[in-house]
């Protein structure tokens, strides 16, 4: 998607930010515009999704957060949230947090010590999100394992995957016994944890925050990236900062080489 031009964004939240003197664009991912923009009352972080199911995405963020507002979580507040169905996109406006993430923090660190101290801290971070009660709203009845499998047999169908049919049958066949379900994130990765100075400062990109497996977040979290998780240290980091290794070798494949192929 283009950029975010100043002229698009709606008049409710330009009312709320004051003037803006400038949009900075961050590393983005495909389903959302995302920028920092810099205006008469500070730093905020504005996010634009355009057609279906982007926008549903956007929304259950927003809703997710608002949720979470009142646990003790490092989550940016949301300040406005617009949807405009004569366009069909959806707009929010979030506190922006400062600090880089850690993807980011640990590819330029070069003191191993700080290098271990952010890793450490990105396993104890996660131990806390899958520790918080889970708000109300967000549990459901049903599995959260068949919830995401329905939900890959739709995104196979309707969306461009990496996964095919044949492994999505294959998942359904072998799915793993069940565990405790959690306050889970659902896209815990190095890009989505923001650090200042070695410390957790935020977490962000709640879309897929759910009632769910808390060894998803933790099988996404500790997947190989440069410079991240390339070694067998790296992750007894983590797992030292998350307090117990809750998944083994089997359901990281499962979870990261099946179900996340289809999202």
């Amino acid at each position: 998607m283009q950029p975010i031009q100043i002229y698009e964004i709606p008049t409710e939240i330009k009312d709320f930010v004051g003037t803006i003197k400038s949009i900075t664009f961050p590393r983005q991912g495909y389903t959302s515009n995302v920028g920092v923009i810099e205006c008469k009352n500070g730093f905020f972080v504005l996010k634009r999704t355009k057609g279906m199911p982007n926008n549903t995405s956007l929304n259950r963020e927003v809703s997710v957060l608002n949720h979470l507002a009142a646990t003790n979580l490092p989550i940016p507040t949301v300040h406005q949230f617009v949807e405009q169905e004569t366009n069909n996109q959806s707009w929010a406006l979030f506190e922006l947090i400062e600090g880089e993430t850690v993807r980011t923090a640990l590819s330029n660190e070069v003191a191993e010590e700080k290098r271990q101290e952010i890793i450490f801290n990105f396993g104890k971070i996660l131990a806390q999100v899958h520790s918080t009660p889970c708000p109300s709203e967000l549990i459901y009845e049903k599995s959260w394992l068949d919830e995401m499998l329905a939900q890959a047999d739709i995104n196979l169908k309707t969306s461009t995957v990496d996964g095919d049919a044949e492994l999505l049958q294959h998942i359904k066949v072998i799915k793993p016994a069940e565990i405790k379900q959690v306050l889970i994130h659902g896209d815990f990765t190095i890009d989505n944890v923001i650090v200042n100075h070695g410390k957790v400062a935020g977490i962000i990109d709640w879309g897929g925050g759910s009632y769910g497996d808390p060894r998803y977040d933790v099988s996404l979290a500790v997947r190989p990236k440069p410079k991240a998780f390339e070694t067998e240290n790296d992750k007894e980091l983590f797992f030292k900062g998350y307090g117990a290794r809750i998944m083994n070798e089997w359901d990281y494949n499962y979870f990261v080489k099946g179900l996340y192929e289809f999202f």
